[in-house]
């Protein structure tokens, strides 16, 4: 159901500022942007020219050797990773399905020096959905791809949240713990067109006492991997592709025309 009693003078200010806050966010001297590699590591000891040192696996830890140093990193599956500083940046030691790898983080990377803002879809509140929190009994382990092959993430499932669009009833898995804040990860008919292909990301909040939720698709963010290919990202589980175009949120970075 759209939500009919919006202030639309505060509903435009409160968007701008979040845009601006995502676009800050994203102007972050070492944050997603700077990222300029990514790295899979095996047994042999290699060399890279964006990361100082020799780097390789010995069972469930990474070995970096700078000189006469030699450091030993145990990076927790699926978590953030390790960092290792060095003049420009940090490099990030991960583990992903079991595989280790180091991205790159450089300061003056050309992605993060080119960027200006992130393209958008002009806010409208016809895109603001009233939706029903469904939790599970149980939390359950939603498993999904990942924009890099052979990756599989993990997520914490805490339920269903149903809504209408059109004169159709929709149905999405949310992401999180019982009584935190939801998310969901979705992909739509923009997706792969005018939207990055793999998923966007809607947070949810917490549901209210009668378990609604708020969609305000026009807050869809695209995930890292929209900006770099040196990102790991799940890709949307089956059950949230929706079969509309959410024309609303962030576009794809990557397509020309989102640039002009």
């Amino acid at each position: 159901m759209v939500t009919a009693t919006l202030d639309h003078t505060r509903f435009a200010e409160d968007w701008q500022q979040w845009h601006a806050a995502r676009n800050d966010a994203l102007r972050q001297p070492l944050g997603w942007l700077s990222l300029t590699a990514l790295h899979w590591l095996d047994e042999n000891p290699t060399e890279f020219d964006e990361a100082p040192g020799s780097w390789h696996v010995d069972g469930d830890t990474v070995v970096h050797a700078a000189g006469s140093q030699v450091v030993t990193y145990a990076p927790v599956e699926g978590a953030a990773g390790l960092e290792v500083r060095f003049e420009r940046g940090y490099v990030e030691i991960i583990r992903r399905t079991g595989r280790f790898a180091i991205r790159v983080h450089d300061r003056n990377a050309p992605a993060l020096v080119a960027f200006t803002e992130v393209p958008v879809y002009e806010p409208d509140t016809k895109w603001v959905l009233t939706g029903r929190f469904e939790a599970f009994d149980e939390s359950r382990t939603v498993t999904t791809g990942a924009v890099v092959d052979g990756l599989e993430h993990h997520h914490s499932a805490a339920g269903l949240v149903r809504f209408g669009h059109d004169g159709s009833e929709h149905t999405l898995v949310a992401f999180g713990e019982a009584g935190g804040p939801l998310r969901v990860l979705f992909t739509d008919a923009t997706s792969g067109v005018t939207t990055y292909p793999a998923a966007r990301k809607l947070d949810l909040g917490i549901p209210a006492e009668n378990n609604a939720v708020t969609l305000d698709f026009t807050r869809a963010e695209n995930l890292p991997c929209a900006f770099t290919d040196a990102a790991t990202c799940p890709i949307a589980p089956t059950e949230n592709r929706l079969p509309f175009a959410v024309e609303a949120g962030e576009r794809n970075p990557r397509t020309p025309q989102n640039r002009e």
